[in-house]
């Protein structure tokens, strides 16, 4: 009677051993997709960062070249655009310095006058990675890894 016991038994330990195997390839395989996915979170988290600071720096660039004047030794600063002045209506492209973590960003700085008496100038820039073919920022056509961001200034 025990040794037929026993052979019933036999292959419960294998069905055991597969299932639990099944188990925890499955949870590796969980693990592994949500540590892809937080990587990748956390890398357009910074680039969104970055693109926040390329905005700043576009905008501060075009309130100083404006508050500068367009006769000023500011305003033809050979480091950044030589002999500009921000004219309103406007669009510029901001350099950034080449070497830099922002240098993979475009920025487009657009200068606008509302019509009307007491009306302030009307600052924007817009910062943008990867840009497109034509370095335009926002990009028409974005991808997965794209990643914009816009700030505004009145004068």
């Amino acid at each position: 009677m025990r040794v037929r016991a026993l052979r019933r038994a036999a292959g419960i330990g294998m069905v055991t051993a597969i299932f639990l195997l099944v188990a925890l390839a499955g949870l590796a395989v969980a693990m592994v997709s949500l540590t892809t996915t937080q990587q990748s979170s956390a890398a357009l988290d910074e680039q969104g960062a970055r693109a926040y600071q390329a905005a700043r720096a576009g905008l501060e660039w075009a309130l100083w070249v404006r508050l500068q004047g367009p006769g000023s030794t500011a305003a033809t600063t050979p480091s950044l655009t030589p002999g500009i002045a921000l004219a309103c209506p406007g669009t510029y492209s901001f350099p950034l310095p080449q070497g830099s973590t922002l240098a993979a960003f475009t920025v487009t700085v657009v200068c606008t006058a509302p019509t009307g008496v007491g009306q302030r100038l009307q600052i924007q820039s817009t910062a943008c990675a990867p840009a497109s073919a034509a370095n335009a920022c926002p990009n028409p056509a974005p991808g997965a890894d794209y990643v914009q961001r816009q700030l505004q200034a009145e004068l």
